[in-house]
């Protein structure tokens, strides 16, 4: 019988629980856990520190991150069921309200009930431009973007974006573009959520 000790030192507990084994370690690893309960138990062992590790360094995901890939799904699932696609207007300084009243009046273009800091519903997509209505309850986290621009129509509500050392106070009515590479987030200076067209346009 193979020295068990030097066995389970030799790395092969790692490597197969990571899934970088070969197959033939694989199935030789498989069969000496069924045999000897010493391998087991240094599998089990491995798997535990991976996982408290995994814990101990995990990095949140910034908060839009879900809002944005919930109203993903919820697109793709509206015009799976019918919708038809909608091109919204481009936003530019010239850009009313009135001008998305096509989709800010839908009695589905709500956000749902005690959502948590962001809601984001989709109005409007093509690979150069994606345009959604947000609703913001407090802050909208820092940012920077490379390669697209960010604008902004306030629908209600009242926000300041902070972008780099410059502070714009919006209401309703009033235009913002982003511009590249410069960082920036928004805090709600209103008591009810800040409502806005967002629009992401291609550099």
């Amino acid at each position: 019988m193979r020295n068990l000790k030097k066995y389970i030192e030799s790395g092969i507990v790692e490597n197969y629980v990571l899934g970088i084994t070969l197959p033939e370690e694989t199935l030789e690893i498989e069969e000496m856990s069924i045999k000897h309960q010493e391998v087991r138990a240094a599998i089990s062992k491995f798997c535990l520190l991976f996982e408290e590790n995994v814990f101990a360094n995990a990095i949140a995901p910034p908060s839009i991150i879900k809002p944005e890939l919930m109203a993903t799904i919820d697109y793709m699932e509206r015009l799976e069921n019918g919708e038809a696609l909608t091109f919204p207007p481009l936003l530019n300084e010239n850009s009313q309200i009135d001008d998305f009243s096509d989709w800010l009046n839908r009695a589905d273009m709500k956000p749902l009930a005690g959502f948590n800091d962001i809601e984001v519903k989709l109005i409007g997509y093509t690979p150069t431009c994606t345009t959604a209505i947000v609703w913001v309850k407090q802050i909208a986290p820092e940012e920077v973007h490379k390669h697209e621009f960010e604008r902004f129509l306030i629908v209600e509500g009242t926000c300041t974006i902070h972008i780099s050392s410059k502070t714009y106070d919006l209401v309703p009515g009033n235009y913002l573009q982003i511009p590249l590479f410069e960082t920036h987030h928004v805090v709600v200076t209103s008591t009810m959520p800040c409502k806005v067209i967002l629009q992401r346009v291609a550099a």
